[in-house]
C-alpha cells in the first residue's frame, strides 16, 4: 500500500515537496494538505490528483501515515493541540526545533526525526540531511533527489546552518545584475546573463561527487586573470571571513 504524506504548514518547502513528489510522475502517492497557505493547497491540489487539501490540521493527521511539518518554528507549538496516534511517523522541516520539543509536542507518536529540504526538491535535484535516520523519511527525500542521513545532532545542525546561505547567494547575484544596470545593461539582459553565467558553472557540480570546491575555484582562478583578482579582492575585504562568522552566527541560532 502506498504511503499518504500529510504536510503541515503550506509555504515554499511544502510546495517543493509536493511538486517533487508529484511532476511528471505515473503513480505520485497521496498527499494531503493543511489549509494554511490556503492559495498554495488550492494551487496544488489543482494541479495533481494526487493532492487534496484537508479541512483543518487535525483532518490531515487523521488521513496520513507520515506527517511532514513545515510550520514556522514560531507556531510550531501549535502541533501539541493535535491528537496524533502512536503509529504516526513524524517529518519535521521546522528548523531550530529539536528533537526533545519535538518528541513532546507530537506525543504518543515517538518515530520522528528532522530535516533540511530545500526548493531543489520540486526538481527532485536535493540533498536532505535528516536526522536521526528514519527509514521513513529516507524514502521520502530518497525520491526527491537523495537523503543525508546524520547521526551526530551538532553535524545536523552545521549542515542546517550552511542551508542558510541560500538567500545570501541571490543577493550575491543581485548585486553583480544590480552593478550592470549600473554600466548601462537593461534590468533584464543583465539578471539573464548572470543566471546564465552561475547556471552554466554551477552544471559542473553533478559531475563530481563529492566536488572539489578549491580546486574548482583554482580552475577559474587563472594567474593573473580577472577572476583571480576578483577572488583576491573578495579575500582581502574579508567577504570570505563574515561568511564564516555568519555561519557561526546561525549554528548558534539553531542549536540554541
Amino acid at each position: 500500500m502506498s504511503t499518504s504524506y500529510g504536510l503541515l504548514g503550506i509555504g515554499s518547502i511544502a510546495r517543493a515537496i509536493v511538486t517533487g513528489l508529484c511532476e511528471g510522475v505515473a503513480a505520485p502517492p497521496r498527499a494531503i494538505l493543511s489549509p494554511r497557505g490556503a492559495a498554495t493547497s488550492a494551487e496544488l491540489a489543482e494541479r495533481y490528483d494526487a493532492v487534496s487539501v484537508a479541512p483543518d490540521n487535525q483532518a490531515v493527521l487523521d488521513a496520513s501515515q507520515v506527517v511532514v511539518v513545515c510550520l514556522p518554528v514560531a507556531a510550531a507549538d501549535q502541533l501539541g493541540a493535535l491528537s496524533w496516534r502512536p503509529d504516526h511517523v513524524v517529518v519535521s522541516a521546522t528548523a531550530a526545533l529539536g528533537m526533545p520539543r519535538l518528541l513532546e509536542l507530537v506525543a504518543p507518536a515517538t518515530r520522528a526525526c528532522r530535516s533540511v529540504p530545500m526548493p531543489p526538491v520540486a526538481d527532485r535535484a536535493g540533498l536532505t540531511a535528516v536526522h536521526p535516520p528514519l527509514a521513513e523519511a529516507r524514502a521520502l527525500f530518497d525520491r526527491l533527489g537523495g537523503t543525508l542521513e546524520v547521526e551526530d545532532v551538532t553535524a545536523y545542525e552545521a549542515l542546517s546552518a550552511t542551508s542558510a546561505t541560500l538567500a545570501g547567494f541571490f543577493a550575491y547575484l543581485d548585486t553583480q545584475a544590480a552593478w550592470l544596470r549600473t554600466q548601462g545593461i537593461s534590468a533584464a539582459d543583465g539578471s539573464r546573463y548572470v543566471a546564465a553565467t552561475y547556471a552554466g558553472a554551477l552544471g559542473s557540480l553533478r559531475s563530481a561527487d563529492p566536488p572539489d570546491f578549491a580546486e574548482l575555484a583554482g580552475e577559474y582562478a587563472t594567474p593573473g586573470g580577472v577572476n583571480e583578482q576578483v577572488a583576491r579582492e573578495l579575500r582581502e575585504a574579508g567577504a570570505f571571513d563574515a561568511l564564516t562568522t555568519a555561519l557561526d552566527g546561525a549554528l548558534l541560532r539553531l542549536a540554541t
